[in-house]
């Protein structure tokens, strides 16, 4: 008898954790993305030029969600494309990074998506890097990234 209980108490431990996995899943997916905004995304234009926000050193690496435009990507099949915060009908790439402008932000895509149409607003999530880079594959210089990212049309 102590051995049925036994075997009965284990399976009942077992069918409890089996049921809370789903409500795990919803629980870690139910956590809200940090939201940025083209206003927050730098605190100052100093001797040096922009500076980010706090908020942006803060949630670096993290996941995060920002509306914007498209801007018409270089050719049609590549993997990053420019969020702006108002529409544009002409790609704002820079030269440099001395000259980044404080509305823009560069998402490379976790997988390829069809671009949309420059005027239609999107929301973009993906994982926050910020400071000089140069992507290798292009040349273009970046200050403020999103990486492995998917955008949705709102």
């Amino acid at each position: 008898m102590a051995v049925r209980n036994r075997r009965f108490r284990s399976r009942r431990r077992m069918l409890g954790a089996l049921l809370a996995v789903p409500f795990l899943s919803i629980t870690r997916s139910a956590k809200a993305t940090e939201r940025l905004d083209f206003d927050h995304l730098y605190k100052s234009f100093g001797v040096l030029g922009l500076e980010f926000s706090d908020k942006v050193k803060a949630l670096s690496g993290q996941t995060v969600a920002i509306r914007g435009f498209m801007a018409p990507p270089l050719k049609a099949e590549a993997n990053f494309f420019v969020l702006t915060e108002i529409p544009m009908s002409l790609c704002p790439f820079c030269s440099s990074d001395a000259d980044w402008p404080d509305n823009i932000m560069v998402v490379y895509l976790a997988r390829k998506q069809t671009f949309v149409q420059f005027n239609a607003p999107i929301e973009v999530e993906g994982v926050l890097d910020y400071g000089p880079w140069t992507d290798p594959d292009t040349g273009f210089v970046s200050q403020l990234r999103l990486r492995q990212a998917v955008f949705d049309q709102v």
